[in-house]
């Protein structure tokens, strides 16, 4: 296919809380998981039924193809298949994204966003403050097998991209730097978390490429995230006999405001040609995708901080905004392409799709002509 001018469609099959906090209101959860297991099970599949019913249609794939949107990367839990009870799968959900795509000419990389135990340790994980995933042999295998049967179930349709193996597996300085780290609720369940070795996730990656490749075609992508390591995998492509695959990097600005407190745009101009000088490198290797990034950055939202909200300010912050846009997009440029997080947060289901929304949350749009919705 052409080069990916993605988006990513978060928080419809996996719910991450900041993304839809009226959904978490009187629960006292902080992830997923917490969720379940303190939400009253038909309360939560009612709600759960309305949120998956209404956060993604098929009129936001046809708002996508109008806007020049060509993939969607789709987050799924390990439990979509409905086997992993008290949890409720959502395969039906994914069924209709591949007719909406098909439909719609717009190609759709799976992404397995959880795993049981987590791999990394954030709420987007399943469960936050823990991460034991990977100590745990059966369900490593339980992993592959969710990947064997979604290969099995899409691999031959039309609109399948690719499979991303496992998202975000963390690293030991982004583990020993993450909020989340030592933040579980239950502090005997996050007994032995930790970060995922390079060496466990090199033969979790192959393992996964063999049994996903045995179902899927070779024009169909398997994809892997570099797991915060982005320049540690040019021998293992070297080395491996892989057809057609990819390499995944999430590049965030706010990872870097996390750590360089002052906010000039030469700050960011530097560490975003950073990264660009970094994925032309392993580009070498592997064609690399920048599958999330996101436009916020205090450098705009702090603009004019404590005063009043004027006009002038106003088109400053949406200038500001614009700029951080236009400097990443032309970053990843070099690369196989790019997938924007996020499609939305979440809507008023009384006024859904209405014109404020559209006007506040319809990223492609922003893209296609070149302005920045004001409240990201």
């Amino acid at each position: 296919m052409d080069k990916i001018r993605g988006v990513n469609l978060g928080n419809w099959l996996v719910l991450e809380k900041w993304m839809n906090e009226p959904f978490f209101e009187g629960t006292g959860a902080e992830d997923e998981v917490w969720l379940v297991r303190k939400t009253d099970p038909d309360t939560l599949a009612r709600k759960m039924k309305e949120h998956r019913d209404t956060n993604i249609t098929e009129e936001d794939f046809a708002s996508l193809e109008q806007h020049g949107i060509n993939l969607v990367r789709i987050p799924v839990p390990y439990f979509i298949f409905g086997d992993r009870p008290p949890f409720i799968g959502c395969i039906e959900y994914l069924d209709r994204a591949f007719e909406w795509g098909q439909r719609h000419k717009i190609k759709i990389l799976i992404d397995l966003h959880t795993v049981p135990g987590s791999q990394n340790g954030y709420d987007n994980g399943g469960i936050t403050g823990v991460c034991k995933w990977c100590k745990n042999p059966e369900e490593v295998e339980f992993a592959l097998t969710v990947l064997e049967r979604l290969a099995e179930r899409y691999g031959h349709h039309p609109a399948l991209y690719g499979i991303e193996v496992l998202n975000e597996p963390i690293s030991w300085i982004v583990y020993v730097t993450a909020p989340s780290t030592g933040k579980a609720e239950d502090k005997e369940e996050a007994r032995g978390s930790g970060y995922v070795p390079l060496s466990f996730l090199r033969k979790f990656y192959t393992d996964a490429y063999n049994r996903l490749r045995a179902c899927l075609p070779e024009d169909k992508t398997i994809v892997f995230h570099d797991g915060f390591r982005l320049t540690s995998w040019n021998r293992f492509f070297d080395e491996s006999n892989f057809v057609n695959v990819a390499l995944d990097t999430h590049i965030y600005i706010f990872a870097m405001e996390n750590f360089v407190p002052v906010h000039k745009f030469g700050l960011y101009k530097l560490y975003i040609d950073i990264n660009r000088r970094q994925i032309e490198s392993v580009s070498k290797h592997v064609p690399v995708i920048v599958g999330e990034w996101c436009i916020s950055n205090k450098y705009a939202i702090e603009y004019g901080k404590g005063l009043p909200e004027t006009e002038a300010i106003r088109k400053e912050k949406q200038r500001r905004f614009q700029q951080v846009a236009k400097l990443q997009l032309d970053a990843w440029s070099t690369s196989a392409g790019s997938i924007f997080w996020n499609y939305q947060l979440w809507r008023d289901k009384s006024k859904r799709m209405d014109a404020e929304w559209k006007e506040s949350w319809d990223l492609s749009r922003s893209w296609k002509n070149g302005w920045i919705p004001e409240r990201l």
